[in-house]
């Protein structure tokens, strides 16, 4: 397939790839493809879902090696000493970083509690009592949006500034990525807008009234952002001669650290990020909508995707290696 089939084959899918927006690829350092659809161009951003997660797994690192966070081992309460903890409740004073960023943090509750989190002033506090619970540290995975809201609220207490700043100035302004602004409206009108809209978008991301910014979704990226960023992780952290993130974490953050059921097609899970296969040096950052960061170090090449609103559409993973890949080697 070369590269107008592939364009020929999005434009008049009615199924799955149908809502596809933007492909950008970077091999060997440099643009392998790039291509959009709906009336997208290359540089136009759209929320990106729960790839959001995979961006706040590369700021963790950033503040861990710069010496904000000490260690991922470090409890969550630290960060929030002036948080009321409910009565009768312990777990929540052994969660910590680590955690959250595999996924094995404790939560109440069988569901989580978008309605009151969405709705209350500081969506990092109305998610903390929701953090722990009676059956204590089970190492199980749960897979919680609202929760990573928590690690946005301990690098803006770390840093002493906002995480939405702490962003910019560490990750997307010295990969040269336009700087991200706060998206600023938060009612319940505009969030339904905000995930249902399907024209391009600023390059912004989602705040709570506080001006803190959602950490699970709602991160506007344009796909060649996110080849960038698949590109970084490709290159061990660095950008040119730049190191923007440390090997050794990189290295941790990729490596499984828990194996996923059926409902994630039993992928390995790393820090917010995951790796398909077993045998394999293939990762990926993944949101709603088959929003993707793909890396494959055995071909040194990284591929972003953004796609509209569309129900049931998770990893984009299998596309990617059966159509986007072959059609990428047909270009060299």
């Amino acid at each position: 397939m070369n590269k107008e089939q592939l364009h020929r084959y999005i434009l008049q899918n009615t199924g799955n790839e149908s809502n596809v927006c933007q492909i950008y690829a970077i091999k060997d350092g440099k643009t392998a493809y790039d291509d959009c659809w709906h009336g997208f161009k290359t540089l136009d951003a759209m929320n990106v879902n729960s790839v959001t997660k995979g961006v706040m797994g590369l700021l963790a690192g950033i503040a861990l090696d710069k010496g904000y966070i000490k260690s991922i081992d470090q409890k969550v309460m630290d960060y929030f000493p002036d948080y009321t903890v409910k009565r009768g409740e312990k777990t929540i004073y052994d969660v910590t970083i680590r955690h959250l960023l595999t996924m094995t943090a404790p939560y109440k509750g069988k569901s989580e509690p978008w309605k009151k989190v969405c709705t209350s002033p500081d969506f990092t506090l109305a998610i903390l009592d929701n953090l722990g619970g009676r059956n204590g540290i089970t190492g199980e995975f749960r897979y919680a949006t609202l929760g990573i809201q928590i690690l946005a609220g301990i690098i803006e207490r770390a840093t002493g500034e906002k995480c939405i700043d702490f962003a910019n100035r560490n990750l997307f302004e010295p990969l040269e990525l336009p700087k991200r602004i706060p998206h600023g409206d938060s009612s319940k009108e505009d969030q339904f807008d905000f995930f249902m809209n399907k024209n391009p978008r600023k390059y912004e991301w989602y705040t709570d009234p506080k001006g803190c910014v959602t950490a699970g979704w709602g991160l506007c990226m344009s796909a060649k952002d996110m080849a960038v960023l698949g590109s970084l992780v490709l290159d061990g952290g660095l950008y040119g001669d730049k190191r923007i993130i440390s090997e050794e974490y990189l290295k941790d953050m990729l490596t499984p650290h828990i194996k996923l059921g059926e409902r994630f097609g039993f992928m390995n899970y790393g820090y917010l990020w995951y790796k398909p296969y077993d045998d394999r040096e293939v990762y990926a950052a993944i949101g709603d909508s088959g929003n993707i960061i793909y890396v494959n170090k055995e071909m040194n090449v990284s591929v972003g995707m953004t796609g509209t609103f569309k129900p049931r559409i998770f990893d984009r993973v299998e596309f990617i290696e059966q159509k986007v890949l072959p059609t990428i080697v047909s270009m060299l």
